[in-house]
């Protein structure tokens, strides 16, 4: 059926207007060495670096099918972790935009992602309330926690401690141990959901944020592990009280969490987003409303003397101002919150913003970088050094896209200018470069949009029923026509290019035609373009679309009482009527051979009709959800349409055949629109962004189309975690894709290929034996010359290396026992070798644990398990040997370069000692004070 008929592939030519995606956070990341002045964003399914000085795209970093939830930047900015609303997770490299990880173990969209202190380890919590950490050096899973009853809020590594800390809408939060992967902690004393936290001060605070008007801060301390029979409290030796814990907590941990109070909040509603910079000095948090709140925590210098300052103050009120008694009070009294952080000027905004990241530089300047719901990025700068420091804004990514859901969509006659109308602007963009380059403020939402004839005037209808005609020349709007009392839904133009015909809520279709008027206001009395009213049909309901047909004999009109009439355009005589929609036809189009008029409906359906009888030729369960735009491809019978689940559709009108399903929008999908020459095709939705389609060369096969459509279905039919039956300590950080069945496929087949040519290695041998004469090698198969082997092992040895990394244990999984003791006897040879020592051993590891009982029971596989552990100890111990002569040959080689240049190599050594060196001075400084004092 599919190779009856030739049809060519849409493809995604890009996607434009989108600034940033709302259900997406938003981090700084370093680029040509510069902190500060890059921002990335999520895009839909593509991520955005914007370079917030010059106001461009500085990198875009492609994605696929599913929309980016959470990105997170490396400790060394050379990576960017994404999650992905499949539950997927990919790591970039954000010098070549290219995918160097991807790992899938989540069953719904990842909420939040965080990279330990040395980018090691990945930390994701996602909607299904697990947290998986992920090994970024071995791109495999290491563990999975389930504890948590809600979605996963937050998640951040302690840097003191092999310790993972997380937040859920379930009110806790969790410590879990990496080493033991138990939860040892949780903090209950939270009323409502956590929706953030952060770690500050050297990681000795703990920030959380709830729906309250509240922060809570946590102290961390550390007790001695070999201290036993000690009250956690009474050996703290802190006012400070523990935090309210859950039963079954162990209390003998060496990290304990002591309640340090609170810090209250000026904003209204929940908490939406906390951060901190990555000093972690400064908190940042706003709510629901149109404010951001900064909490500066001071260095204990720092909070000292505010600790003196006010003890100063509370001694005048009590009229006792001695200096010396100030000092022994300083030395009786710790230090509170009150002393240790200190409120910044809270940020006005004027719009709702939904994510931030802030960036505190040497000199204390702190740049916030705003994500709003509408669309734009902005910038602001505060001096934290400066008292009462106003912060202002930088400067903003605004004129790049629409601020609003975009409505209406047209393509000129060139192809080469595409215009979009939204609530608040209409846009033109430049279809090659894909750039916006006029923008028009508007007062109304735009309901409809066309090119006038000759590409320099626009013409839209607005929901309160005004025409506007506007120049694309200049950008202004040349005259606003009250066209009808209602919204405006529709506009077409004649056959004869001479005018256009309106539609709207008021019940009435006009006729209108161009000319050409004197402008009064210009002094040079140019004339412009204006609209002349010829003539009425009146009609008994809403008229929600219109259209004229090519040889402009007829006039269809859709009606809210879910019918379509059609009528003579010279006379208005009524010729068809349209009946069998269920609810009311909200899209239209007529064919340019006026044989059919294909109907979109609120019924999800869209229905074929001939304009001869006006009879159903077919009617098509479409979408899953209201058809919102259809239109024929000029001078064909193939149909576009896209309907509110986001989803766009290609379909051929005379066989009625659903031709391919284009990738389409996260959320509704509100029109489209096909250009003249049916090369390209764009589309707009919920998801603000405009989605370009191209006509390629390549062939769609019908039967091909449909085969990918189920396998999609399977994909998320496998896509659950992984349950391994007899085996309840083996919890599986990945999940079951089809890459992982294709990889036990890959391994069996090489499995079969591999015996098939050892029988004929056999035969040889046989051969040779009885000819006593020397007979040359049979050939390798095909598939194992394709891997460049020459022999069973290199075979299997590549095939294991071709695996991804997170679908190898799930790969292994699948394999049948018979498949795994053939694996296992082929392991000694290949660890043997020395070249594959750490996957030799992690395959051997994972099937040893997995099938224990029946490997332990099958006596035939005891010598290869000896032989096996003989090999691996000595390859282990010889790799490890390597490894640690050559760390501390590194290490010889710092100090022979540190002696010889006179400097560090490492940056942080560096600052520790200034710091050394500056409480050295002091204390020698306050000794000769001193000296002076008694001499």
């Amino acid at each position: 059926m599919g190779l009856t008929k030739d049809y060519l592939r849409y493809v995604p030519a890009g996607n434009f207007n989108i600034i940033s995606s709302q259900n997406c956070n938003s981090v700084f990341v370093t680029l040509q060495g510069q902190i500060g002045r890059f921002i990335a964003v999520g895009a839909s399914e593509h991520i955005i670096i914007w370079d917030l000085r010059l106001g461009e795209k500085a990198q875009v970093l492609p994605g696929e099918k599913s929309v980016v939830t959470s990105i997170c930047a490396s400790p060394n900015n050379r990576h960017l972790a994404a999650g992905y609303q499949d539950g997927s997770v990919q790591i970039y490299d954000l010098k070549s935009a290219e995918v160097i990880s991807t790992f899938a173990g989540h069953r719904s969209e990842v909420t939040t992602l965080a990279y330990d202190d040395y980018g090691h380890k990945l930390a994701s919590g996602s909607r299904d309330t697990d947290i998986i950490v992920w090994d970024t050096v071995a791109e495999t899973g290491l563990c999975r926690f389930s504890g948590h009853k809600g979605p996963i809020s937050k998640v951040c590594f302690l840097s003191k401690e092999n310790v993972l800390i997380s937040g859920s809408k379930d009110t806790f939060v969790k410590f879990w141990d990496l080493n033991t992967q138990h939860c040892f902690k949780t903090l209950t004393g939270h009323q409502t959901e956590i929706w953030g936290l952060s770690l500050v001060k050297e990681d000795n605070y703990l920030v959380t944020g709830s729906g309250d008007a509240e922060l809570r801060v946590y102290k961390f301390s550390l007790r001695d592990p070999d201290s036993e029979n000690v009250n956690p409290v009474e050996h703290l030796a802190t006012t400070l009280e523990l935090a309210t814990l859950e039963e079954g907590d162990d209390t003998t941990h060496p990290l304990q969490c002591l309640k340090a109070g609170t810090l209250l909040r000026a904003g209204r509603g929940r908490v939406v987003s906390l951060t901190n910079d990555s000093s972690g000095q400064v908190v940042c948090c706003h709510g629901t409303d149109q404010q951001i709140e900064l909490f500066y925590f001071c260095t204990d210098d720092e909070a000292q003397v505010r600790l003196k300052k006010r003890l100063k103050k509370e001694r005048k009120k009590e009229k006792k101002d001695e200096a010396m008694e100030v000092e022994n009070l300083v030395n009786n009294v710790q230090l509170s919150l009150r002393d240790e952080v200190k409120r910044l000027n809270p940020i006005k905004l004027d719009g709702k913003p939904k994510s931030l990241d802030l960036v505190l530089g040497n000199g204390g300047e702190l740049r916030i970088a705003v994500n709003f719901s509408d669309n734009c990025v902005r910038l602001f700068n505060l001096q934290t050094s400066v008292k009462d420091s106003e912060a202002t804004c930088l400067r903003g990514i605004l004129n790049q896209g629409h601020h609003t859901d975009v409505r209406a969509l047209a393509f000129s006659s060139d192809n080469l200018a595409i215009v979009s109308g939204s609530s608040e602007s209409i846009k033109m963009w430049n279809r090659p470069s894909q750039t916006c380059l006029r923008t028009v403020s508007v007062n109304s939402i735009v309901l409809s949009m066309i090119f006038v004839p000759g590409d320099r005037h626009v013409l839209a209808g607005l929901k309160d029923g005004k025409l506007l005609i506007i120049d694309i020349a200049s950008g202004d709007i040349l005259e606003e026509i009250p066209a009808h009392s209602k919204e405006l839904r529709s506009i077409c133009l004649t056959t004869d290019l001479r005018g256009c015909v309106t539609g709207g809520g008021d019940q009435t279709v006009k006729f209108w035609q161009f000319e050409l008027i004197v402008d009064e206001s210009s002094q040079s009395k140019v004339k412009v373009l204006s609209l002349l009213h010829n003539r009425t049909l009146k009609l008994e309901d809403s008229v929600l679309c219109v259209k004229l047909s090519p040889n402009n004999k007829f006039i269809a009109v859709a009606l809210l009482d879910s019918t379509v009439k059609i009528f003579f355009v010279d006379s208005f005589k009524f010729y068809l009527s349209l009946y069998g929609h269920k609810l009311p036809v909200q899209c239209m189009d007529i064919s340019d051979d006026c044989a059919l008029i294909a109907t979109g409906s609120g019924d999800r359906n869209i229905k074929i009709w001939g304009m001869d009888f006006g009879d159903c030729h077919k009617s098509i369960f479409a979408h899953e959800d209201t058809v919102t735009g259809l239109q024929f491809v000029p001078k064909t019978h193939f149909i576009f349409t896209c309907g509110k689940e986001g989803r766009v559709k290609q379909w051929d009108a005379d066989s009625y055949n659903k031709i391919v399903t284009l990738h389409g929008h996260s959320g509704e999908a509100h029109s489209l629109a096909v250009s003249p020459n049916g090369q390209y095709v764009v589309s707009c939705g919920s998801d603000r962004v405009l989605r370009l389609y191209e006509k390629s060369e390549q062939l769609v096969v019908l039967q091909d189309e449909q085969e990918d459509e189920r396998e999609q279905q399977e994909e998320l039919a496998t896509s659950e975690q992984t349950v391994v039956p007899g085996q309840p300590g083996l919890n599986l950080p990945s999940r079951r894709t089809i890459g992982s069945e294709r990889a036990a496929e890959s391994i069996l087949e090489c499995l079969e290929v591999n015996e098939k040519y050892r029988e004929q290695l056999a035969e040889h041998d046989a051969l040779q034996a009885a000819s006593s004469q020397t007979l040359p090698l049979p050939a390798p198969p095909l598939l194992m010359q394709a891997f460049n082997a020459t022999n069973p092992d290199d075979f299997l040895l590549e095939t294991i290396r071709r695996i991804r990394p997170s679908d190898l244990e799930e790969g292994l999984l699948i394999l049948p026992f018979n498949a795994v003791c053939e694996v296992f006897a082929a392991l000694p040879n290949l660890i043997a070798r020395g070249d594959c020592t750490e996957l030799g051993c992690k395959v051997a590891m994972f099937l040893l644990r997995l099938h224990h009982a029946p490997i332990v029971a099958n006596k035939l596989l005891l010598p290869t398990l000896q032989r096996l552990e003989k090999i691996m100890r000595g390859q282990v111990g010889e790799l490890r040997d390597m490894i640690g002569y050559n760390y501390f040959g590194l290490q010889f080689l710092q100090r022979e370069i540190e002696a010889r240049e006179g400097v560090q190599l490492f940056r942080d050594a560096t600052v520790e000692r200034k710091k050394g060196d500056k409480k050295r001075k002091k204390r020698e400084k306050l000794k000769r004070s001193i000296m002076v004092l008694n001499s």
